[in-house]
């Protein structure tokens, strides 16, 4: 058996098992929910014995070093990551519902990664010989993986806050009733990201090392570090206003959405769209019309959200208006 062959079924895994979770939500049958996650589980396991063999693969045809050199190989290990975290909160918080939020990102990288992407396995080029590369990436798509599960659930937050109309009373009945309490969303979010930033500084502090052994200056304003230094600063933010501020709710949900979407530009519109010291990061030029494809969603999604907004905040005007007599 092959890495591809391994490959190929892990996104079939993460498809099935982001369907059952749909079915989940629409059905509420907590035997899909369970399902839908020991699915991704298994998906999981085929996708961690696939970069293994990967790996060795690049030992048997003399190239030998970690998948995690091209664009293709960081977009697989992105999938693993998110996975990882996601398991993590599954195991820990026990709400099934998280998946149908999360693994539609881990199925839409792997199917974006499997089918349009080329996957050969390329010798490294000089600037990547090094130890730091493991370091770096792990960090950084760690991190990266723990902004998306935050993304996933403040996504939660708003639909369930809107349909909800913020109230505290939690509903019985109900699609919503398969969602958290708010407060537990709201804490989950935050919780995630807590996870996400330091890996994330540690990624751009092991990215500084690489620079400074690869390169000779720990920071030269590359594209992309000036883009990690700023998804950086949003997430400081974030922390900052929850801090000092007292940023709850639907702001640092709104912000959590805005900190993913920046990582997203960091991690693929730089190596895709803007020209620098991490060009090698992009296969080659086929792939930029896929950077149209991820942007569509981003901003397909935000007005979706935008409209659950509208939308919710007529309906809770409309709920306070109305004449209890009547």
């Amino acid at each position: 058996m092959t890495s591809s062959i391994c490959f190929n079924i892990t996104t079939i895994a993460y498809m099935t098992s982001m369907v059952v979770f749909f079915a989940f939500l629409a059905s509420r049958n907590k035997a899909l929910g369970l399902a839908g996650s020991l699915i991704a589980y298994a998906g999981f396991a085929v996708q961690t014995l696939a970069i293994g063999l990967r790996w060795k693969e690049s030992y048997d045809m003399g190239v030998g070093h970690a998948p995690l050199s091209n664009l293709y190989e960081s977009v697989v290990f992105f999938t693993w990551t998110i996975i990882l975290i996601y398991m993590f909160i599954d195991l820990k918080y026990k709400y099934k519902v998280v998946g149908a939020f999360v693994i539609p990102f881990a199925w839409g990288g792997m199917a974006w990664a499997q089918l349009w992407m080329p996957n050969g396995i390329e010798p490294l080029v000089p600037a990547l010989q090094s130890d730091w590369l493991l370091y770096h990436v792990i960090t950084c798509f760690l991190g990266y993986a723990a902004f998306a599960v935050a993304c996933g659930i403040s996504i939660m937050y708003l639909i369930k806050s809107k349909l909800t109309g913020g109230s505290a009373t939690e509903p019985t009945g109900g699609l919503m009733a398969l969602f958290p309490p708010i407060r537990v969303l709201d804490d989950l979010n935050y919780r995630a990201i807590m996870i996400g930033f330091p890996l994330l500084t540690l990624g751009i502090i092991t990215g500084a090392a690489w620079a400074n052994y690869a390169w000779g200056t720990y920071w030269s304003w590359d594209p992309k570090e000036t883009w990690s230094l700023i998804v950086w600063f949003v997430y400081a933010a974030f922390l900052h206003a929850r801090f000092t501020r007292g940023w709850v709710g639907e702001r640092a949900a709104w912000l959590s959405v805005i900190g993913f979407e920046s990582t997203i530009f960091c991690y693929l519109g730089v190596n895709l769209l803007l020209s620098g010291l991490h060009s090698y990061g992009s296969s080659n030029s086929q792939n930029k019309p896929s950077i149209l494809i991820v942007a569509s969603l981003i901003i397909g999604a935000n007005l979706a959200l935008y409209a659950l907004h509208k939308f919710g905040s007529k309906s809770s005007t409309g709920a306070k208006g109305e004449d209890p007599g009547k």
